[in-house]
């Protein structure tokens, strides 16, 4: 597994793995078409983002997004999960950062046991997205 930045030609491996990932989260609403959400990742999130991809060989099974000290996404692909990879992108996301802060779905369990693992602490809860559902604000100080 490899890390590098992320380039405009990422963006449909992105928003595979962004789509594979969200279709195992069958608490999210549908809100967006597939065709949406790779507009979306390639006009609005690649362009403003600092994007990392996780590569295995030459294939992007994961990302993360930091924009202005927040992790705004951290996705892989199903069958990248559990094998070290949402760590080796949340480290590399939290390079040069003295705090990151996020957002995660209270019904995202795992999710939520993998960022307390790596130090982050609840600061808040709420609803502050666009599904309407449940969520934690979490922060990790260096």
């Amino acid at each position: 597994m490899t890390l590098r930045e992320a380039s405009a030609g990422d963006a449909e491996p992105i928003a595979d793995a962004f789509l594979a990932a969200r279709a195992e989260m069958t608490y999210l609403p549908r809100l967006h078409t597939d065709e949406e959400t790779r507009w979306w990742i390639a006009n609005l999130v690649l362009p403003s983002h600092e994007v990392w991809v996780a590569c295995a060989g030459t294939r992007v099974v994961g990302f993360a997004a930091v924009r202005e000290g927040w992790l705004e996404h951290l996705y892989l692909a199903p069958a990248a999960q559990g094998a070290g990879i949402g760590t080796a992108l949340l480290e590399r996301a939290r390079q040069g950062m003295s705090t990151l802060d996020l957002h995660v779905f209270q019904a995202n369990g795992g999710a939520i046991r993998f960022y307390e693992r790596h130090g982050f602490t609840l600061v808040a809860t709420g609803n502050e997205n666009e599904e309407g559902l449940p969520d934690a604000h979490y922060r990790w100080t260096a």
